[in-house]
């Protein structure tokens, strides 16, 4: 049987009804706007968090990177260039939306937006602490990589419906790059439900609480979803969207500056999500000594992921299409397999 709760909204849903009932009468009815308000309440909170971690994670990468490159990166803008990002986006949002005249106009519109909204569901289903999760349903690791499955198909309709034969074709390499890497990405997924005993994610961290992370007892699983988590956000050395010598800007090639800038909002939820993914099946989630909230140290690992994700993109160099596919069929899936059984006898059994 399904189970679907959330106990960050259940408590905004308490504290809010007593406020409404005495102003509507109506049980029923208050109970409703109570609801909603909660909802859209803790909406705007993983809003604002999201979006914080977007600016920061993007200023901090872009001096690292210059730091690594023996530059200085952003500086005059705010201090440090804390405020470059926010000049950027202006920038961006405030000129021409153009849509390329043979773009089947509709589609093209509804690509990038439906794929920002795809990952901001998938947020709602990743619990950031015990309580602090939108929907907590005993299927979330189902529901969460359904909605990895459709990115491919996304990327492929934005380039496709572009008009532009080199967005079509850019596309299409994307899509066979995400394609080799989704089977090795089922395979440790299972492994990892098969270890803790179900789908849902809170409870997937709840069980490394009376034993041990699981990245201890699946090395290879670990480091097999860490190398797919970058090829399905298109990071570097996956990022063949960006082969600007090949194929320009890939299928972002017909995108204007206004949508240009949800794509790299995009980018970040998308690391966002890969990050905490990797944190809450593999390093124990928001599990640490009690002497920090639960969060802190949820943060804690996410930023030291990214910091290495940032090291990862300073440090490696773009690969062929043909070695990236290679790697995910001959390599990763053989791994994923071997990764599964090893488990299974060693765990499960």
């Amino acid at each position: 049987m399904v189970q679907i709760s959330s106990g960050t909204v259940n408590q905004l849903y308490n504290l809010i009804q007593p406020l409404v009932s005495n102003l509507v009468a109506n049980a029923t009815l208050s109970s409703i706007i109570s609801m909603i308000i909660g909802i859209i309440i803790f909406a705007i909170a993983l809003s604002i968090f999201f979006s914080l971690f977007s600016y920061i994670f993007g200023w901090l990468e872009r001096k690292l990177i210059a730091r690594a490159q023996r530059r200085h990166g952003p500086t005059y803008v705010g201090k440090y260039g804390i405020l470059q990002n926010l000049a950027d986006l202006i920038k961006l949002v405030t000129k021409e939306h153009i849509i390329p005249k043979e773009a089947d106009n509709p589609l093209f519109q509804m690509m990038i937006p439906m794929m920002v909204a795809t990952f901001v569901v998938m947020l709602a289903f990743i619990p950031f602490t015990a309580n602090f999760v939108a929907i907590n349903s005993s299927l979330s690791l189902v529901v969460v990589f359904l909605l990895v499955s459709v990115v491919p198909i996304l990327v492929f309709l934005a380039g496709w419906t572009s008009g532009n034969k080199f967005g079509s074709i850019a596309a299409s390499r994307s899509v066979i790059m995400l394609l080799s890497y989704e089977i090795p990405l089922i395979l440790v997924v299972a492994t990892v439900a098969l270890l803790a005993g179900g789908f849902s994610i809170t409870n997937i961290v709840l069980a490394q609480q009376s034993s041990t992370w699981y990245f201890v007892l699946m090395p290879i699983g670990a480091v097999l979803f860490f190398i797919v988590m970058l090829a399905e956000t298109e990071r570097p050395p996956f990022d063949i969207r960006e082969a600007d010598s090949e194929l320009i800007a890939g299928w972002l090639t017909d995108v204007s500056a206004p949508y240009y800038s949800l794509v790299l909002l995009l980018d970040y939820i998308r690391m966002l999500a890969g990050v905490v993914l990797i944190v809450v099946l593999f390093f124990g989630g928001w599990l640490g000594p009690s002497f920090l909230p639960p969060f802190v140290w949820l943060m804690i690992k996410v930023v030291i992921f990214t910091l290495f994700i940032i090291v990862i993109r300073a440090t490696t160099v773009r690969m062929r299409l043909d070695r990236l596919i290679r790697i995910g069929w001959v390599y990763m899936m053989p791994l994923a397999v071997l990764n599964l059984l090893v488990t299974f006898i060693l765990f499960i059994k």
